[in-house]
This record gives structure tokens, C-alpha cells and sequence, in this order.
């Protein structure tokens, strides 16, 4: 994998929370830096697939709006309709 060097600024204290842990689990900042960003990318991507997923569900079934959502889901939750 090729790598590339970037300067960040981080607080003081993040920098040491970031530096003992990296010490407690035998790594280097950069590589617990790196591991971080990946799993962030990795579950913002699984929220970008779910609501993609959500807006596909609501177009297939005609929902227009956020509060008509709202709606469904608290007539689904509680057994009866709003009016």
C-alpha cells in the first residue's frame, strides 16, 4: 500500500489519550490513527447504505415526506392510525 504523509492538529490531551493507547495495544500513532479513520469511514458507509436503502423503501412505497414516515412508524409501534 502506498502511503503519504499528512500534518494534522490535534488537542494536547487527545494526542496523549491517542499515544497511551497506542502503547497499551502494542501500535504506533500512525497505525492507531489510520485503524480509527478506517472503522469511521466503514460505519459511515453502512449509515450512507441504510438510509439509501430507507429512501429506495419510502419512493417504492410512495412516502413523500419525513413526518408521513414518522407517521407510519408510530401507527406500526402502537397498533392504531393518526389522523
Amino acid at each position: 500500500m502506498q502511503t503519504q504523509t499528512v500534518n494534522i492538529s490535534l488537542p494536547r490531551p487527545l494526542l496523549q489519550q491517542v499515544d497511551l493507547m497506542a502503547k497499551q495495544v502494542y501500535s504506533t500513532r500512525s497505525d492507531l490513527i489510520r485503524q480509527a479513520l478506517l472503522e469511521k469511514i466503514r460505519r459511515w458507509q453502512e449509515w450512507e447504505n441504510i438510509f439509501s436503502f430507507g429512501q429506495k423503501q419510502a419512493k417504492k412505497l410512495g412516502i413523500k415526506s419525513e413526518q408521513e414516515a414518522d407517521k407510519i412508524v408510530y401507527e406500526f409501534r402502537h397498533g392504531s392510525k393518526v389522523s
